[in-house]
């Protein structure tokens, strides 16, 4: 289980103070110790990404989610040892989980489809001044250099064909924005929808959000022309955030009861989840957009690419005992949890193994094409290879 169903007041009071606690925020492969090292096809060129949790493959642990606990949590735990019976997450985030960075073996950069080396340089929590150069701000994160200064000099005497950029929702805030609006709705008495003044909040942070991203860009480029590689010579993708949750139409866990948080994970009431589904996320991805715009950088939309198959959403199942996870029915994203029993809680509402792929095949056809702004959606049925893409505008 999520959290026990017994005793629901007393429960509900501790479900409430751990929510408070939750954060909603960001790889090599463990056979690579998840360093952010470069690979050792030195005659591949790089493909890097930088940023946050969204793109260091925060929750790539979990393949789909499950209240039962036996066989690895239905198979869903991917660092889950049947030889010991226990759970080593290091199988799957390498020496990046001694710090909380979390860059899993099935990151976006690892799970494109192309001929390069594959640099992770993203760390989950990462806000823009975890990127950006140290004259503009940039300061250590997690006790590792600004990733613009880190790639600086990683890209020194190396191809470099692209670097994707995930980076604004810490920024934002959105992690206290989504822990208040869970924090509501488990209050035993007297909780409420959190949108009317959490719509309040970002709308006086999104000019801040846009203008980071611009920053970020610029820095990536600065770093990337110190390292020899002028503009033209490789190509900046600044990317959007895929919607976690589903509107309040689509749940399946109707009449905003305790089963959301007991059985789904996905603890909220109808008015937020519609609000973040309709309102949020395309606020930032059109932020976002903006800002990639003023920044030279093409812009890749995944606001809706989750579409379907977000938490609780009714197209998608948990594993259990006779349904084995599957990039077609399960969900593509981490259900809230209290880090108690499944998992950390910093992986709650990040892309799991399935939504971390699913992007990876976003960027795989976005460097396929030319130069251009684009949307990537997925196919209803079909598990993270059948992405689409469309031209914006």
């Amino acid at each position: 289980m999520i959290i026990s169903p017994s005793r629901r007041s007393k429960t509900l009071a501790a479900a409430a103070a751990t929510l408070c606690a939750l954060t909603v925020s960001g790889a090599l492969p463990a056979s690579a110790s998840g360093s952010r090292a470069v690979p050792a096809a030195a005659e591949a060129p790089l493909l890097v990404s930088v940023g946050d949790s969204f793109i260091s493959g925060e929750a790539g642990r979990w393949a789909g989610n499950s209240n039962r606990s036996a066989d690895g949590y239905s198979g869903t735990d991917r660092a889950w040892d049947p030889a010991t019976g226990g759970s080593d997450p290091y199988r799957v985030y390498g020496s990046s989980y001694d710090n909380g960075c979390n860059r899993s073996d099935v990151a976006e950069v690892q799970s494109v489809t192309l001929d390069v080396s594959r640099l992770n340089l993203a760390c989950s929590g990462a806000t823009s001044k975890a990127v950006l150069l140290p004259e503009s701000g940039g300061e250590p994160f997690k006790g590792e250099r600004s990733q613009a200064r880190e790639l600086e000099d990683v890209a020194i005497g190396r191809a470099v064909r692209a670097v994707v950029v995930s980076i604004g929702g810490n920024d934002l805030g959105f992690s206290d924005i989504i822990t208040g609006c869970a924090t509501e709705f488990v209050k035993p008495f007297g909780g409420e929808p959190c949108a009317p003044d959490a719509a309040e909040q970002v709308a006086e942070r999104l000019p801040g959000v846009r203008q980071a991203a611009v920053n970020t860009l610029a820095d990536v480029r600065t770093a990337l022309d110190r390292a020899g590689h002028p503009a033209g010579s490789y190509r900046l993708i600044l990317q959007s955030y895929p919607s976690p949750l589903p509107d309040a139409g689509r749940i399946r866990y109707p009449g905003e009861k305790y089963d959301r948080l007991k059985s789904g994970g996905c603890p909220f009431f109808d008015k937020d989840l519609t609000w973040a589904h309709d309102e949020l996320v395309p606020e930032i991805s059109s932020v976002l957009a903006d800002a990639a715009d003023e920044g030279g950088a093409e812009f890749l939309d995944l606001s809706r690419s989750f579409e379907g198959r977000e938490v609780c959403s009714t197209s998608t199942r948990h594993a259990d005992a006779t349904h084995a996870p599957s990039g077609d029915t399960s969900e593509w994203v981490r259900f809230v949890t209290s880090g108690l029993g499944q998992g950390q809680k910093q992986e709650s509402l990040h892309p799991n193994r399935y939504g971390q792929q699913a992007l990876g095949t976003c960027l795989t056809l976005q460097l396929e094409q030319p130069s251009g702004d684009r949307r990537c959606t997925n196919t209803a049925g079909q598990g993270p290879a059948a992405m689409r893409l469309d031209s914006i505008g």
